[in-house]
């Protein structure tokens, strides 16, 4: 892929915001941060615009609460065509960590996840979705 340069004109202020971000996330350079920036943003916005995404969803929770568990089954069979895969993995006794790959329109996999999230008692959620097309 062929590189183009540009110029652009930025407040001080934001420039160092920049600077920081590329510092803490150890890009090489601010160009290859911004790249980063803008194609988080295009995916973003396919969200938003229901295009067909595919990412994962992160859930922490206690396994030993059954009710979890039964929701969990019982939201994940509501979405069964999103659905690719799910791994369980044990993080401690009463820990459990659950990675759902998932696939399909964005306004689905954030209704599955917004759903998974809100199961009370779940610790922890998160959704990460890329572009799929």
């Amino acid at each position: 892929m062929s590189v183009t340069r540009f110029g652009i004109s930025i407040e001080q202020e934001l420039l160092e915001a920049l600077d920081e971000y590329v510092k803490e996330n150890q890009f090489s350079n601010r160009s290859q941060a911004i790249r980063q920036l803008i194609s988080r943003n295009i995916v973003e916005h396919k969200w938003q615009c229901n295009n067909l995404v595919a990412g994962s969803i992160t859930l922490i929770y206690d396994p030993h609460k059954r009710e979890i568990l039964n929701q969990i089954a019982s939201i994940q069979e509501d979405f069964y065509q999103e659905i690719m895969s799910t791994q369980r993995f044990m993080l401690e006794k009463n820990k459990c960590l659950e990675i759902v790959a998932v696939k399909g329109i964005a306004i689905r996999l954030t209704a599955l996840s917004d759903s998974l999230i809100s199961i009370k008692g779940m610790l922890h959620g998160k959704l990460a979705m890329s572009r799929a097309d």
